[in-house]
């Protein structure tokens, strides 16, 4: 386990919440300040292109991943921070999975219009207030997310309500994360590792405790590890994550995701595809793998050995 850190309380959280907030967030990131979140709302990101059929090299997605209850078995079995999803989904599940820390997520859009169509455009579906009555509920609600589209002609809009939904959060206790994407006609690369870094430093900005971005692709040769230390430097205080991507090979995978945290300093990811792909018990054993390396500093290959079953990990 690595060294439990500071909790830097924004100014923003009320003195009678900042309690709930130090909890929040140490329910989050165990102790570390880091953060291994589920990733569940690609059923409207995506609909059911990632739940159903195969994955682009042949292989299955397995049947189970077509029920969405199949998401909230393994958030419940495995190590997670949190695990993010809509709203909708939260009420349905959560009275019956009442130890998950969930994200509730805000805004969402599908991928069906493209951006040759229209520059994306994704407003909020419920508030802060609307989370805060599941928690009233008993639902362990620690947090929300909001998707900003930077780039895109729609962006002003998305930037106000972002900068709301964190601020509503903190006040709250809860904490707040920021998915940024560079996207729309105006993007070209929408991974150039120096707009990836406008990308955090826009979720500082607008509030984020965490900012979860889309790893560069640089074109000059630096390695991908290397370039992102300029996105982790531009949200400062704020916490930045990677994005998890689609299924890949695990040990590629873990490697990835060992060096955005050792080399670039990154705090974490948001994985979901690469989780909830599998069967339960696989699933399940990749969070545990994830979290080794993300709240325990393992290694790559002392997390293979926790995802292949010869080595536990638990917090």
């Amino acid at each position: 386990m690595t060294v439990a850190t500071k909790i830097d309380v924004p100014a923003d959280v009320p003195s009678a919440n900042q309690g709930l907030y130090e909890q929040n967030f140490h329910t989050m990131t165990k102790g570390t300040g880091r953060l291994m979140l589920f990733a569940g709302d690609q059923k409207v990101e995506h609909l059911n292109d990632d739940f159903y059929g195969a994955l682009s090299d042949g292989t299955p997605i397995v049947q189970d991943d077509g029920d969405p209850e199949h998401l909230f078995r393994i958030a419940r079995e495995g190590v997670i921070g949190c695990y993010a999803t809509q709203l909708g989904l939260i009420a349905r599940y959560a009275r019956d999975y009442t130890t998950i820390p969930y994200l509730v997520k805000l805004n969402s859009k599908s991928h069906l219009i493209k951006t040759s169509q229209r520059d994306p455009q994704s407003l909020g579906w419920v508030t802060v207030d609307d989370a805060l009555i599941l928690r009233g509920k008993g639902v362990n609600v620690v947090g929300v997310g909001y998707t900003v589209y930077l780039g895109s002609e729609f962006e002003s809009e998305q930037m106000r309500e972002a900068a709301q939904a964190c601020f509503q959060a903190h006040r709250a206790g809860l904490l707040a994360v920021l998915w940024i994407y560079p996207r729309g006609k105006a993007v070209p690369k929408e991974q150039d590792p120096h707009l990836i870094a406008g990308a955090t430093g826009l979720g500082a900005t607008l509030g984020a405790d965490f900012v979860k971005v889309n790893y560069p692709k640089p074109e000059d040769g630096t390695p991908p590890a290397v370039a992102f230390k300029e996105a982790v430097q531009a949200a400062g205080r704020t916490r930045v994550i990677t994005a998890g991507g689609g299924s890949t090979d695990v040990r590629k995978f873990l490697q990835t995701l060992h060096d955005q945290i050792f080399i670039a300093g990154a705090y974490g990811s948001a994985t979901g595809r690469n989780i909830h792909q599998k069967a339960l018990h696989e699933a399940v054993q990749m969070t545990n793998a994830i979290s080794a390396i993300t709240y325990g500093g393992h290694t790559v290959d002392e997390a293979m050995a926790v995802y292949e079953g010869k080595e536990r990990f638990s917090i």
